[in-house]
Formats: structure tokens, C-alpha cells, sequence
């Protein structure tokens, strides 16, 4: 026998079942990962303009505010009440919740807490019968992209160009400061109908959470049936943004030599931290 056909004949067959064992246990440990520890976010509109443009894309921990029925990665258990561990995420934080329809994950700031009065007056925030102080700021500049066009209804007013000649969006830009000094930027892009609501208390177990880009965003101030969140039971809290890992402005193709133009610098940006 050549030694080439004695090694042949001692090569051990493949012991798929161990094989695919491991495969499952990886799985296995992939899912626990995103269910109870962390999990990547991808940021798809620009509800959250300025402080998150589309195509930013996230780390989401889960363990801030505890777990609910909805934490698992896998829609596997029954709805229930209440939450493990539970903590009451702090205003201002930016929190990845699942909208009470379509069961998918969302992201926007807690405004409101449980006994909280929340109310929209001409664009303004008011919690608790004060108006929050905002103030005027620069305009934010975005350059437009295929993931940013500028185009919509709500936006494209603000459309321009800039000094070289490349298409911008000029947006006015608001610093709001909730009670306890949290900071943060907000657009308010016009006269838009949820720019004046009526007073909302929060309920127990429940929090109100709204985009930072006031006059598009589906949040609390719209209902569920609308579309929006409505006031959110604190079960469908998944997790809390923590900081941006990178970003992508949709210009990509399939193409890799595309991929290096689309980057944006925005790499390892805390959230969940007031503006300086």
C-alpha cells in the first residue's frame, strides 16, 4: 500500500453530528448575547436628527433596564407583565424599544416618567406644567446622501448648497435641557400638527418617549393605531443605546472599492450623555 493511500485509509471520517453540535451551541450563544447582554442597531430614519443620522450604526445593551418578554432575540414567550430586574430608564436616555404593533425595535428618548405630565405647546416641550428651556443653536449641516436625501415634505425646505457647491440640508437646530441638566439637540422643522397636544399624564408602568427630530417622528405623542407608540408600557423597553460604532451615508454598493467612500466620521460616539 503507497503511503499516500495509508493516510487516506487513517483519516477519520467527519462526525457531522458533533459538527453540527457545535454550530447550534454557537448559535446558542449568539442569541443569549443579543437577548441579555448586547446587540448591534441599525439606525434606519431620521427620527433621531441630529444626534443620529441614518445609517448609524449602534451597540444596544440590554441589561439597563432588566428584562421582559420581549428581551429574547427569538419572539418565544408569552406576553407577561412586568420586568426582571427592572430599572426605570432616566429621562433623556436614548432607548431601542419594540412598538407596540408591528413588534419591532425602535429607538427614541425617554421624555416622560411614570407621573409625568407631558404636553407639546407651539414646538415647545413642557413637562410637568414648566415649559423646558431650549435655545436656539447653529443650524445643523448634513450633507445629502443616498441614505439622506433631503427631499421629504417636512425637510426639503431646508435643502441648499454649500460653499463648494455640494447639496446640504441647513436644518435649525434647538439645545433642550430637561429637569436634573440632561442636554440635548433637537430640530424643529416648522408648524406641524403634533407641535401642539394636549397635557398627558403618565401612567405607572409606562414611559413617553419622543424623536429629537420633533416634526418627523412617529413617538408617543402618536397612537398606536396612527402608528406611533402611544404611551409605552415599560415591558417593550429592550435596551439602551450606549455609542456608535460607525456610520455609512447609503452611497455603497456592492462594489468594495464603494464601501471606504461611504464611511462617515462618526466612529465610538458615547450617546446617552449631555451635550457639551
Amino acid at each position: 500500500m503507497s503511503k499516500a493511500a495509508g493516510a487516506a485509509a487513517l483519516k477519520k471520517p467527519v462526525n457531522w453530528a458533533y459538527e453540527l453540535w457545535q454550530l447550534f451551541l454557537l448559535v446558542l450563544a449568539v442569541l443569549g448575547v443579543h437577548s441579555f447582554i448586547a446587540k448591534p442597531f441599525y439606525i434606519p430614519s431620521g427620527s433621531m436628527l441630529p444626534t443620529l443620522l441614518v445609517g448609524d450604526r449602534l451597540i444596544v445593551s440590554k441589561f439597563p433596564y432588566g428584562y421582559s418578554y420581549l428581551s429574547p432575540s427569538l419572539d418565544v414567550l408569552p406576553e407577561m407583565p412586568g420586568r426582571l430586574f427592572g430599572r426605570l430608564p432616566a429621562r433623556g436616555d436614548i432607548a431601542v424599544v419594540k412598538s407596540p404593533i408591528a413588534k419591532e425595535d425602535w429607538i427614541k428618548r425617554v421624555i416622560g416618567l411614570p407621573g409625568d405630565t407631558v404636553q407639546m405647546k407651539d414646538g415647545q416641550l413642557w413637562l410637568n406644567g414648566k415649559a423646558v428651556p431650549r435655545q436656539r443653536v447653529a443650524d445643523t449641516i448634513m450633507a445629502v446622501s443616498p441614505g439622506s436625501e433631503c427631499s421629504s415634505p417636512v425637510d426639503g425646505q431646508y435643502r441648499d448648497v454649500d460653499a463648494g457647491g455640494q447639496p446640504i440640508c441647513r436644518l435649525p437646530t434647538w439645545r433642550e435641557t430637561l429637569p436634573g441638566g440632561r442636554s440635548y439637540l433637537t430640530l424643529d422643522l416648522g408648524d406641524w400638527p403634533k407641535d401642539n397636544t394636549p397635557p398627558v399624564v403618565v401612567p405607572e408602568g409606562h414611559v413617553f418617549l419622543m424623536g429629537d427630530n420633533r416634526d418627523n417622528s412617529e413617538d408617543s405623542r402618536f397612537d398606536p393605531l396612527e402608528g406611533g407608540l402611544g404611551v409605552l408600557p415599560i415591558e417593550h423597553l429592550v435596551g439602551r443605546a450606549e455609542f456608535i460604532t460607525h456610520s455609512l451615508d447609503g452611497s455603497a454598493s456592492w462594489n468594495p472599492l464603494t464601501w471606504p467612500g461611504a464611511l462617515r466620521d462618526r466612529y465610538l460616539i458615547g450617546l446617552n450623555k449631555q451635550v457639551e
